[in-house]
């Protein structure tokens, strides 16, 4: 009990997953400045999450989405967030707990953070497998464009702290 009550760990992931969530209520209210956009990666299995039949098909266990340019009415709240972007052109309403998020980058200023988050029960596969990809029109995705304009999926990159601190000379 006594580990349980000062898991640090968890008490940083979630003071980060608070550092997330303000940095979506002042991009919703100012907009993003400059050339910040934002990778969100989420786990589309986990309570919570709202998003459309089609889409949780393609992507049972895991999914990116793009902040940058085309996205409308940004919502932030204290557990969650909704979003609509375009997928194909067709506007599709998000809702994202933050407790979901497996990795928030903002790739403008080399700054990214990593979750753990549990695949729900009943998860036809562990989280190592799942696949991520970007591919909504909100902006370009990091994923690998297939000759008929379709994103490839790719599998469980995984990208530590490391690679977007800047390196002290």
């Amino acid at each position: 009990m006594a580990g349980k009550l000062l898991d640090y760990n968890q008490l940083v992931e979630t003071a980060l997953r608070g550092a997330v969530r303000e940095a979506l209520k002042r991009v919703a209210e100012f907009g993003l400045p400059g050339n910040h956009h934002f990778y969100i990666t989420f786990r589309t299995d986990h309570p919570g999450v709202e998003l459309p039949d089609y889409l949780h098909e393609r992507y049972p266990e895991e999914m990116t989405i793009v902040l940058q340019h085309q996205y409308w009415g940004l919502e932030p709240s204290e557990d969650q967030f909704q979003v609509t972007l375009s997928f194909n052109k067709v506007p599709e309403r998000l809702v994202i707990p933050y407790a979901a998020i497996t990795a928030f980058a903002d790739p403008s200023v080399q700054f990214g953070l990593q979750f753990r988050v549990a695949p729900a029960e009943g998860s036809a596969r562990p989280a190592s497998a799942a696949a991520s990809t970007a591919d909504s029109d909100a902006a370009p995705a990091r994923s690998a464009e297939t000759t008929n304009g379709e994103p490839e999926r790719k599998t469980g990159d995984v990208v530590a702290l490391d690679a977007f601190r800047k390196k002290k000379t």
